[in-house]
C-alpha cells in the first residue's frame, strides 16, 4: 500500500478500522449507497469500496463516491467475484481490524465499535444480520436465521476479521460459493478465534423478491460444505413421503419452537417479530425441495450457476484447509528466517 494511499485512509480521526465494500453491479448503485458511504467515512478512519463493476458503472461510482472512499478495481478476478473483492480490500487495508461487508448491510457507529472491539481478541467476527424493512420473503429467510441460532450462528452478510491473519494463510479461496464459510474456516485453519457474538445484531437491506428466489438453490447447494446437515436436509421429503401427514406436523411444531428458541436467544426478541417464527415449517419445507435440486445440479451440470458461470465447491473441507494453511504459514516462516 503507497504512501499516498495510507494518508488517504487516515485522513479523518474516525474509528482505528478499515471497512471494506466488495461490489460488481451490472446498474449504477450511486445514489443508493452515497449517504451511506459517506456517513462510513466520517465514522471509521478508512472506507475502501472495491468494485468489479462495468467500466460505465465504475465510472459513475467513482464520480459519486471517490471524494470520501478509496474506490478502487479488484486486483485480481476469481470465480466468486465477491472474494477477490474481499482480498483486493484486505490487501489495501491500512488496518489490522478489518469489517467486511455486502451493499446492503447497515452499520452504526456503535456496532462499528463493538465489531473493532471483539477483533481486539478474535481473528474473526460474525455477528447476526436482521432485515429491515421486513416484506413478505424477508419474513421467509429470517426464519432461517432463527434457525441458524440455535446451531452455530447465523452467516451473516458482513465478518470482522484480522489483516495478517486471514493474509498469513495465504487469502482464501475464490473458487467457492460459501464464501463465508471459506473464510471462517480458512482462518481458523491458520488458528485464529472465531467469535459469534448472537446479541451484536447489524441492519440488513433485504433484496427484491425474484432475487430472493433466486437464491433458494444456490443456499441449498451451500449445505454441501456441511455434510451432517444437508444428509438431514435431504432425508426430509423421503421421510414425509413415508411417514406422511404426521411426521410433516411434527417437523413443523419442532421448527417453531426451535425458532422461536432462537428469537428468544441474546435479546433477538427487540429484532425479530414473534411472527417470524411462525415462517419455519415453510423454510423447512423449501430446504426438503430445494436440497434434491441442488444434488441434481452438481451431479447433472456440474455445479450451480453463478453469475456467468457455475460453481461445483461449496467450500473447502477443514481438513483439506488446515494441511493447506499450514504449509503456506510454514514457507512463510522459513523465508522470513532466511530474510527473502
Amino acid at each position: 500500500m503507497s504512501a499516498a494511499a495510507r494518508a488517504f485512509a487516515l485522513r479523518d480521526a474516525g474509528l482505528p478500522g478499515s471497512y471494506v465494500l466488495p461490489i460488481a453491479a451490472e446498474t449504477s448503485q450511486a445514489r443508493a449507497l452515497a449517504g451511506y458511504l459517506a456517513r462510513m467515512s466520517r465514522t471509521i478512519d478508512e472506507v475502501i469500496v472495491v468494485d468489479g463493476s462495468p467500466p460505465q458503472v465504475f465510472a459513475d461510482h467513482a464520480r459519486a463516491w471517490g471524494d470520501f472512499v478509496r474506490h478502487i478495481p479488484p486486483a485480481a478476478r476469481t470465480p466468486n467475484g465477491k472474494v477477490g473483492g474481499v482480498m483486493t480490500g484486505v490487501d489495501e487495508a491500512a488496518h489490522e481490524r478489518v469489517i467486511i461487508a455486502d451493499d446492503d448491510v447497515r452499520y452504526r457507529r456503535a456496532e462499528l465499535k463493538q465489531m473493532l472491539d471483539l477483533l481486539d481478541d478474535h481473528a474473526v467476527v460474525r455477528p447476526q444480520n436482521y432485515f429491515h424493512p421486513l416484506p413478505w420473503h424477508a419474513q421467509w429467510d429470517t426464519a432461517r436465521s432463527l434457525l441458524s441460532r440455535v446451531a452455530g450462528g447465523d452467516w451473516p452478510g458482513t465478518l470482522g476479521v484480522r489483516r495478517s491473519v486471514l493474509r498469513s494463510a495465504g487469502g482464501y479461496s475464490g473458487d467457492v460459493l460459501f464464501e463465508n464459510l471459506e473464510l471462517v474456516r480458512t482462518v481458523r485453519a491458520a488458528e485464529g478465534q472465531e467469535a459469534v457474538p448472537l446479541g451484536l445484531f447489524i441492519t440488513r437491506r433485504p433484496p427484491d423478491a425474484r432475487h430472493f428466489l433466486s437464491q433458494r438453490v444456490r443456499q441449498a447447494y451451500d449445505e454441501w460444505a456441511r455434510a451432517r446437515r444437508f444428509a438431514a436436509q435431504l432425508a426430509i421429503a423421503p421421510a414425509l413421503v413415508i411417514c406422511g401427514i404426521p411426521l410433516a406436523f411434527a417437523l413443523a411444531a419442532a421448527a417453531i419452537v426451535a425458532a422461536e428458541i432462537g428469537r428468544r436467544r441474546s435479546g433477538g426478541r427487540k429484532y425479530f417479530a414473534p411472527a417470524a417464527s411462525l415462517w419455519a415449517p415453510l423454510w423447512v419445507a423449501e430446504r426438503a425441495v430445494t436440497a434434491w435440486i441442488a444434488i441434481g445440479q452438481r451431479l447433472l451440470r456440474g455445479g450451480v450457476r453463478y453469475r456467468n458461470g457455475r460453481l461445483w465447491s461449496a467450500a473447502t473441507s477443514e481438513r483439506a484447509l488446515r494441511k493447506k494453511v499450514a504449509a503456506i504459514m510454514a514457507a512463510g516462516s522459513a523465508a522470513k528466517a532466511a530474510g527473502i
